[in-house]
């Protein structure tokens, strides 16, 4: 029997969490939340998203967050990649309106091209692939720090058009939902970090839950204003393909850009799952403060890039581990030693970002 050109692999991470979002949206389109309900399931997100990001900050080792200082160059790499060429792609696909995708899929696109990248499945990513764990987690950890405050600033500047600008009330809220919670996690961190880490598990399913109810609202509120008779199916394979194409190019100009920089092995590897995803955790909160009851359609693009991401990385990094696509095959007790410092790292909350 002959072997296919292609292997397939035996199992597509197809992320249980993404079943459960999925589950969540159809409730929102089955019940959606309705007035007094709306209301209070609308204070609760508030409360979740605040929370999200105060366990955020606990989280946060500052002190392996500034030892990760020495590999400032791959850190830049990575930020440049999330923070300046997502963006100017995302910019780009505009001549892509209103002829493949709709200003409402559009602007969330755009948005998916701001967020900060993941920190869990790079991590996890990294090490299957035996690349630099230590420089991935710094890197994760950074790109999650900047993007409280690079995100929103960059949202104002390229969403203004479509009315996510940022305005008075904006700013305040992001300060109270997104920053204050992140700067008292940190600095509580050194009476409750033993807490955190002794009920990292429980404290999961407080990130999940958050995030769901946080979905739940938002699609509701689309759901109660008839916006999702604006997307076709046609529009939504569209932007499957937009998506393909944008996952496509941002892993390539990272594995190709981090080797001419001349990067060793296991620094591009993290530079390649760090640079090139997005953090659906982070994302979906933000979203909630930036875009208020037109978040919906806002996070769509951002969910379904995460998905894709999974499944891409995931048959990247075995290929890596088994030392093909990336040159010369590494040394197998350096990466067996990367997975056993890391493990229980890339399994911090099981919350995808």
């Amino acid at each position: 029997m002959r072997r296919p050109l292609i292997p397939i692999p035996s199992r597509l991470p197809v992320d249980g969490y993404i079943l459960a979002l999925v589950g969540t949206v159809a409730l929102a389109a089955l019940l959606p939340a309705r007035g007094p309900a709306a209301t209070v399931a609308d204070g609760a997100s508030t409360g979740a998203v605040a929370l999200l990001f105060f366990l955020y900050g606990a989280r946060l080792s500052t002190r392996e967050a500034m030892a990760g200082l020495r590999h400032w160059r791959l850190h830049l790499t990575v930020l440049a990649c999330t923070f300046a060429v997502f963006p100017l792609l995302g910019l780009a696909a505009r001549g892509l309106v209103p002829y493949v995708l709709p200003p409402a899929l559009y602007t969330g696109l755009l948005f998916l091209c701001l967020v900060p990248s993941t920190v869990q499945s790079s991590i996890a990513f990294t090490s299957l692939a035996r690349g630099n764990v230590a420089a991935a987690i710094c890197a994760g950890s950074f790109s999650s720090i900047v993007g409280i405050v690079a995100t929103p600033l960059l949202a104002g500047l390229v969403l203004h058009s479509g009315g996510a600008g940022l305005s008075a009330d904006s700013l305040l809220s992001i300060a109270c939902q997104l920053l204050l919670p992140f700067v008292a996690g940190q600095l509580l961190r050194r009476w409750i970090g033993t807490f955190i880490t002794r009920h990292k598990k429980a404290l999961g399913y407080v990130d999940r839950g958050s995030i769901l109810l946080v979905v739940y609202t938002a699609f509701s509120a689309g759901m109660v204003q008839g916006i999702w008779h604006q997307v076709s199916p046609l529009r939504l394979l569209c932007l499957l393909g937009v998506e393909a194409v944008l996952l496509t190019l941002m892993l390539t100009g990272t594995a190709y850009g981090s080797k001419k920089l001349g990067f060793p092995r296991e620094d591009r590897i993290a530079i390649i799952f760090a640079g090139s995803k997005k953090s659906l955790a982070a994302g979906l909160p933000m979203a909630s403060v930036l875009f208020g009851p037109q978040a919906g359609l806002a996070v769509l693009p951002l969910m379904l890039f995460h998905q894709m991401q999974l499944m891409v990385c995931a048959v990247l990094a075995k290929r890596y581990a088994a030392g093909t696509g990336m040159g010369a095959k590494p040394e197998v007790g350096a990466g067996r030693a990367a997975g056993r410092d890391t493990g229980s790292e890339a399994a911090a909350s099981g919350v995808p970002r």
